[in-house]
């Protein structure tokens, strides 16, 4: 009966699989329940819609806490999910790095199999079954040949790069050092006590009176023997409370043994639920660790929005601008134009990752701006968005040409159409006026004159000296970087090649789905998340008619407003306008998430000594949650922040 109730509770067919193997090889059901994977029991969570995902998890202030922990005389924590938090979402994930580091194939599996090996022989001996580092390595040595001494070696560096201080927790051993209180270590773990004492002084606690570790003790916390040592190391009557993640093993084995329990809610058990499971092993599991602690330890409150960044943009934009930095080395650019407005933050983060690279300029572009300026070389892409795109009934003739800044040729298209100003732009007026704007294309053209020899007197000043550049963008045809490079061959006599980099292309669900293959085919662009030849499951399930478009540009929207247009001006040759920026706070918080994540994953990579390679189709991840069904409440949310569709 209790078999089946356990089964009920995972939701998740990995968890059931691991479990049922768990208690196959003899687990007690204590141990089994630690070593799942929290988070797989409630898979598939929908997204928190009105509130932030950080706002669920916010606990009372940790002085609060530390004042409640103050009546008692000995406070014991927990250690791994409590006062220290891994830069992984599952532990054994640990071993992974440590195979990295031995270069040994297939190790995580063996490792585990070895503990497995040497908790089973040492349950057939009087005793709890707890084991040491030093006994499992004894297993391992024999399974793979490797020296115990440097793998124990390993194991203990890569527990150190990965563990950090939980920001929750630091104030509340502050507080109770401060106020003098006795302060012991509790862990089941087959790593040494000492060890653990370092590992909680590297994160900044400070040294605790006592550690006790189950497989030193011989006794576990999950079979109640840890608790009764602790115990009885205090005279009788001493008040104990014990803090930490395990339902069973910190709170009702605690309880039992006579200390009241603080429960913690593990960050993997609140986050897990939310996360994006569809990513590579090593990358996934730092990437769902670092949002977890950043949003579940309890301590902070985040908005909405600076969660978007942080959890959907963070590991996108790393892995782009690496994406960038790659193809510039490779193909010797010598600019590297991102282009505004999506360009901002990708900036940014760019320079901070290679502070010593001259090559990143923000460059203002817009389609708004290239559509006038490249008239005479793209005139059925001018009519297109200007038109044909706009035609829907709800503007008028005068709006139309107000939009394109052709208010001079209003009265005679008026008189040939034989409408007025007001009448709405449809279908076949939009017809009707392509032919009228294209009969007077040299007007046009004399119109927009000005503004094509402001912006090349901008161009002319920021590729000065450049054989070659890249343009980045968000995407999604090229458009931004293929018109820039004609304006700068055809328009300007510019000397400089220039290329473009995309997050994405055209999707299959989109009519101009072919539309750039050409150019990726030569080079002139090349795609980071997906495209026609990469990602294919992404780039046929990338749908701009969901909005998919919308909600990547969000991420990376600047703060400014779009580029409207160049225009004269006496001491540069030109001078810049924008439309108003809607937004701009949520748009800040945005980019704020986003660069956050970057310095947290970065600073991981450092304390392993790796560098973690981030995939388009690892990237797209996380989004693919936001693109479910089950978030659709989610993603109204957002509806008002999302740009309009079009010209921009």
């Amino acid at each position: 009966m209790k078999e089946q109730l356990y089964r009920m509770i995972f939701r998740s067919p990995q968890a059931r699989e691991r479990w049922e193997a768990l208690r196959r090889e003899g687990t007690p059901r204590w141990r089994a329940l630690a070593a799942l994977p929290l988070g797989a029991r409630e898979e598939g969570r929908p997204l928190p819609a009105q509130e932030s995902e950080s706002a669920r998890s916010r606990r009372e202030p940790p002085r609060a806490l530390a004042r409640r922990l103050a009546h008692f005389d000995v406070v014991s924590f927990d250690v791994f999910d409590t006062l220290l938090l891994r830069d992984v979402d599952r532990p054994e994930e640990v071993f992974s790095f440590v195979g990295a580091k031995l270069g040994y194939p297939d190790f995580r599996r063996l490792r585990v199999e070895a503990e497995r090996r040497a908790r089973e022989k040492k349950s057939r001996a009087p005793g709890a079954g707890e084991v040491t580092l030093s006994e499992i390595w004894q297993e391992l040595e024999r399974m793979t040949a490797l020296p115990p001494a440097e793998g124990m070696a390993a194991e203990r560096e890569a527990e150190a790069a990965l563990c950090r201080a939980n920001p929750y927790f630091l104030p509340v051993v502050a507080e109770l050092r401060r106020m003098g209180k006795e302060l012991a270590l509790l862990s089941d773990m087959y790593l040494p006590g000492e060890f653990l004492q370092q590992l909680v002084e590297q994160a900044g606690y400070g040294r605790f009176s006592r550690c006790l570790v189950s497989g030193e003790a011989g006794v576990s916390k999950g079979a109640g023997g840890l608790f009764r040592r602790l115990r009885e190391a205090y005279p009788p009557g001493t008040a104990f409370a014990h803090v930490g993640d395990h339902p069973l093993s910190d709170g009702a084995r605690a309880q039992e043994q006579g200390f009241v329990p603080f429960p913690y809610e593990n960050v993997h058990r609140a986050g897990g639920p939310f996360r994006a499971k569809d990513l590579s092993p090593l990358v996934g599991s730092v990437y769902r660790a670092l949002v977890n602690r950043k949003l579940h330890n309890g301590r902070w409150e985040f908005s909405r929005a600076y969660e978007y960044g942080f959890v959907y943009g963070g590991l996108f934009a790393l892995g782009y601008c690496r994406f960038i930095r790659e193809y510039a080395q490779r193909k010797g650019v010598d600019r590297l134009l991102f282009l505004s407005r999506d360009g901002a933050v990708l900036r940014k983060l760019y320079q901070r990752l290679y502070p010593e690279d001259p090559r990143p300029v923000y460059a203002y572009w817009s389609r708004r701006a290239a559509m006038k300026v490249c008239a005479g070389l793209f005139p059925e892409d001018f009519f297109r968005r200007f038109l044909s795109h706009k035609a829907d009934g709800r503007r008028t003739l005068g709006e139309a040409l107000h939009s394109m800044e052709l208010e001079a040729l209003l009265p005679g298209l008026c008189r040939s159409l034989k409408l007025g100003p007001a009448a709405p732009l449809t279908h076949k007026t939009a017809r009707a006026v392509q032919d009228y704007l294209t009969e007077a294309w040299d007007q046009v053209l004399a119109v927009y004159a000005p503004q094509r020899e402001a912006a090349g007197a901008y161009y002319k000043k920021l590729l000065e000296g450049c054989k070659r550049a890249a343009a980045v963008d968000i995407g999604w045809a090229g458009t931004g970087a293929v018109s820039l490079s004609f304006a700068a061959q055809k328009l300007w006599g510019l000397p400089c090649r220039i290329s473009g980099l995309l997050a994405g292309t055209n999707a299959q669900s989109t009519p101009e789905w072919d539309s750039a293959e050409p150019l990726l085919l030569t080079g002139q662009l090349e795609s980071y998340l997906f495209s026609s030849r990469e990602n294919r499951d992404l780039w046929k399930r990338h749908d701009p008619r969901l909005g998919h478009n919308l909600f990547w540009e969000l991420l990376l929207g600047a703060e400014e407003g779009s580029l409207v247009g160049f225009y004269p001006a006496p001491e540069e040759g030109y001078r810049l306008e924008f439309s108003p920026a809607p937004h701009r706070e949520a748009v800040g918080d945005i980019h704020r998430g986003l660069l956050d994540f970057g310095e947290e994953f970065v600073d991981t990579e450092k304390r392993l000594g790796l560098s973690l390679p981030i995939s388009g189709r690892d990237a797209y991840a996380p989004l693919l949650e936001v693109f479910s069904g089950k978030n659709a409440p989610y993603r109204r949310e957002w509806e008002a922040f999302l740009d309009e569709p079009g010209i921009g």
